[in-house]
């Protein structure tokens, strides 16, 4: 807050309510009462924490907006306790404290009254005297307490260098009473640290805080926040000259000698890992570097390992296509012979070529040989879909590897392999370099692995391109299908998949059609592309087909941001499908309200609570007193408690990238050159085979070329195959 030319006038009240109140930059607008006035004054100001019920002290100004009248502009406060027994109840009501609510503060006030504040300052036990607060819940508001009130000092501390302050609570949980030691230190432990706060909130800190612009800390925070970004691109590396352009540009540096001496100190503590390739050099994280390594290492020593068809096993698989009666194509029969003579196969072809029938009768046959079978997919709902076409059960990768938060690491490892015969990993694609490697580590030398996916759907949504780099490498056995079979030619959206995978345009049909299962709605428009996909999937999808809206239909949009962004679109589908209720508690979190019945979806791997980037679940409870939400999955319920709210995002619409993995019984895709940034042939191929039984594209034709078009979209600096070769 600035001062301006004026004399600032003083304010004291107790804060009615919150009006508005941004966490971005604290901007909030409140109700205060004050002797002085019979009604409440609107106060404006940015606020770093403030609860109804509190007496705030502000210096400021009077002002007069045009349409709202009078109003005190605050430039200054400072945070009184309560003076009044209704200002008490409504400060320990406001869900400032976990484990009061406003039932629990009323009875509070009611048993001690103008004196609850000092009892639970000095003798917080005695609320346990209050009818419905058992010992137990006593700790907890002990522990909220104190918690709260080192949180406001943190948000205070942060507030006066420049902080959003709905990072404060994040960080007092990740470094408790040390938060500010670490802010005031190691600022830019921030931004690789803390989920949120990128290198330019923490840079602008560590500058309020007198760190200089050359400074040899601000220099190495700079590079490896490249690199960081890099990843977020599937990058394994950037090349030297690259990654010191991009620091020279994010850093505001114009001496590249400064950056290079940052390079060589980075890599003299092995912070990073500089690669001499045969050209230029290659500048990695550490994990990222060992991770490639690893894998090709392993990947090499099972690849060399395979058997010739023995008619023993010929007649074995007769026998049982036999018994079974199941009918399989010369390419089908031929991977599942693969399979079994090879310790590691790469299974993979596009939409209706058999994958999920091969991938059943591999399982129906390994089990009749009575070998022990292990199936697992990146996602829950992935995990689920196996099980399903299989018969068998399956699970997450990473509850198939055993994580354990304690130790932030998987149980099995090279030292405690997986006790498999066969592991069948589905939707490889997904796979990036890191998960390859612990999987590749938890494989023993007698396990044999099959990946199974569409090499052509887009890569993992973190670093590598695994399954794409090992069918690159040349050195593993791969079984692709390529027979389209009957049924599935007469699907439009597998036609239409595969022609776009073959850079042809789709065939459009207007809806109307009863015989098609792929629909094209035209409009150059952003706002009608809008009005339309509010159209589908509130009204005409589900009268039609009878589907649920949140659960059976899922809009994929190619980029978050613009009018026809996932982020927008799923503001106005939260409205239309889930809007606000009295009877639905909600939590509003960075401008975004988050409610009971909400889809969402997991921005970022938790894996102290085993949630992962893309999970998609809905918020069935809101706790405001033990400020607690909890959300159900496919595979389970998570509760999460407020701080990590920000994790979660809107899932009516999610980014194609997001929904790798996961199919629909309906997909709505709105394809605009707001998008053109992010169209790829490979992302609306992989858009399109997300769905099951209904895609409806809403858009443009100029849209859908330029994405056709595009093949050079999702291009990766991977070193993978190489590696492989060379192993």
């Amino acid at each position: 807050m600035e001062d301006s030319g004026e004399p600032l006038r003083t304010l004291l009240g107790s804060v009615e309510r919150i009006t508005y109140h941004s966490d971005e930059n604290g901007y909030t607008v409140l109700k205060l009462s004050v002797k002085e006035s019979f009604n409440p004054v609107t106060v404006t100001g940015n606020f770093s924490s403030i609860s109804p019920g509190e007496t705030i002290e502000l210096k400021g100004l009077w002002t007069t907006h045009p349409q709202y009248g009078d109003q005190f502009k605050a430039l200054h406060y400072s945070i009184k306790k309560p003076a009044t027994v209704a200002g008490i109840q409504k400060y320990l009501g406001s869900g400032l404290i976990k484990g009061i609510g406003p039932v629990t503060a009323r009875r509070i006030v009611d048993h001690f009254g103008i004196s609850t504040l000092e009892v639970i300052e000095a003798n917080i036990e005695r609320l346990s005297e209050v009818r419905g607060i058992a010992t137990k819940r006593v700790e907890m508001i002990h522990r909220a307490w104190e918690e709260q009130r080192a949180v406001k000092e943190v948000m205070l501390f942060l507030q006066s260098h420049g902080v959003s302050t709905h990072f404060a609570v994040k960080i007092f949980k990740h470094y408790g009473n040390e938060s500010i030691h670490v802010v005031e230190k190691t600022p830019y432990r921030l931004a690789s640290e803390i989920f949120g706060i990128g290198f330019r909130t923490a840079d602008q800190i560590a500058r309020n805080l007198g760190f200089a612009v050359d400074s040899p800390a601000r220099m190495s925070a700079g590079i490896l926040y490249v690199l960081h970004q890099a990843t977020n691109d599937g990058h394994c590396f950037l090349w030297e000259k690259d990654l010191i352009a991009r620091s020279r540009a994010t850093l505001g540096v114009d001496d590249e000698a400064i950056i290079v001496a940052a390079l060589v100190s980075l890599a003299a503590k092995a912070e990073i890992k500089i690669d001499d390739c045969e050209s230029a050099k290659a500048v990695y994280l550490p994990s990222l570097w060992q991770a490639e390594r690893s894998v090709a290492r392993k990947v090499s020593d099972m690849a060399s390992v395979s058997s010739a068809p023995s008619d023993r096993l010929d007649n074995l698989l007769e026998s049982l296509f036999r018994e079974t009666r199941i009918e399989l194509s010369t390419e089908q029969r031929s991977a599942i012979v693969q399979a079994l003579n090879n310790r590691l196969l790469i299974l993979t072809g596009g939409p209706g070529t058999g994958k999920t029938t091969t991938l059943r009768t591999l399982v129906s046959v390994l089990g009749g040989l009575g070998w022990r079978v292990m199936l697992a997919s990146p996602t829950g709902r992935a995990a689920q879909r196996l099980s399903e076409i299989t018969g068998s059960p399956a699970k997450t990768i990473h509850r198939t590897l055993e994580f354990d938060p304690n130790r932030m690491g998987f149980k099995r490892d090279e030292r405690n392999p997986l006790e498999t015969d066969f592991l069948i990993i589905d939707e490889a694609s997904m796979l990036d370099v890191l998960l390859a490697n612990n999987v590749f580590k938890a494989i023993s030398p007698k396990t044999r692995v099959v990946l199974v996916g569409d090499v052509d759907q887009l890569p993992s949504v973190g670093p590598g391109n695994v399954l794409r780099d090992l069918i690159d490498s040349g050195k593993v056995p791969v079984a692709r299908l390529t027979q389209i079979f009957r049924q599935a030619a007469e699907s439009l959206i597998i036609q239409n998949a595969h022609k776009v995978n073959r850079g042809e345009f789709p065939w459009l049909v207007k809806p109307g059609d009863a015989q098609k299962d792929c629909y094209f709605i035209e409009t150059e428009d952003a706002e009608e592309i809008e009005k339309l996909i509010i159209k589908s999937v509130c009204h005409s999808l589900p009268r039609r087909y009878e589907w649920n809206p949140m659960r059976d239909i899922q809009v994929l949009s190619p980029m978050n941001r613009g009018n026809v962004g996932a982020n927008h679109l799923n503001n106005v589908l939260q409205e239309n499908l889930n809007p606000a209720s009295p009877s639905k508690p909600e939590l509003v979190r960075a401008g975004r309200a988050l409610r009971t019945g909400d889809k969402v979806i997991q921005r970022v791997n938790n894996y102290r609570l085993e949630v992962f980037n893309g999970d998609i679940g809905t918020i069935d409870y809101i706790d405001t007193t033990d400020q607690l939400i909890r959300v159900r999955f496919p595979d389970r319920s998570v509760t999460y408690d407020y701080a990590d709210a920000l994790e979660l995002g809107h899932g009516f619409c999610v980014s194609t990238h997001k929904a790798q993995g996961s199919e629909y019984p309906a997909v709505v895709i709105p394809l605009h050159m707001q998008h053109y940034i992010m169209l790829s042939r490979n992302l609306l191929y992989t858009a399109l085979t997300r769905a099951r039984k209904m895609v409806v594209m809403i858009g443009s034709k100029r849209a859908i070329g330029a994405a056709i078009a595009n093949v050079m979209a999702g291009r990766r600096n991977t070193r993978l195959a190489e590696e492989v070769r060379q192993a």
